[in-house]
């Protein structure tokens, strides 16, 4: 009479294999999972950063074409603390990312503002564009 084979044996030995095999497979997608969650969260970071600097760029080309004497008041939520540099020609920024590199952000706009810069903190920014009168160049500021 033959002894009959306990199937647990081999159940385990399944399950052994099945563990190994997705600790190799976590072992190895981890990082890259990382690195995809950092670049997804860059271009987001980079994309909030555009928004912020196109509600400036068009305040101000709501300003100019207004002439002498109007004024845009703008409010920004902004998730990074930024310095924002602002020349005739266009606004920017320089935003670094999660990789520790940097990059430059430009809005490109007409006005007759001479260089400037201004901060945004994180959180809620009140800005204003204003042309006064008999003002050759028009002026930007963070209350």
């Amino acid at each position: 009479m033959m002894i009959k084979e306990s199937g647990g044996q081999i159940s385990l030995e399944y399950m052994m294999i099945f563990t190994i095999s997705l600790i190799i497979l976590i072992v190895f997608t981890l990082p890259l999972a990382e690195d995809l969650i950092k670049d997804t969260l860059d271009i987001s970071d980079s994309l909030n950063v555009k928004s912020d600097l196109s509600e400036i760029s068009n305040a101000i080309r709501q300003v100019y074409g207004e002439g002498q004497g109007s004024k845009q008041t703008i409010i920004i939520e902004s998730k990074n603390r930024l310095k924002i540099d602002i020349l005739d020609s266009h606004v920017s920024t320089s935003l670094k990312l999660k990789s520790n590199s940097k990059k430059d952000i430009n809005e490109y706009v007409t006005s007759n503002i001479q260089k400037t810069s201004i901060s945004i903190d994180k959180g809620k920014n009140t800005i204003i564009v204003e042309w006064p009168m008999n003002s050759k160049n028009m002026l930007i500021y963070t209350v």
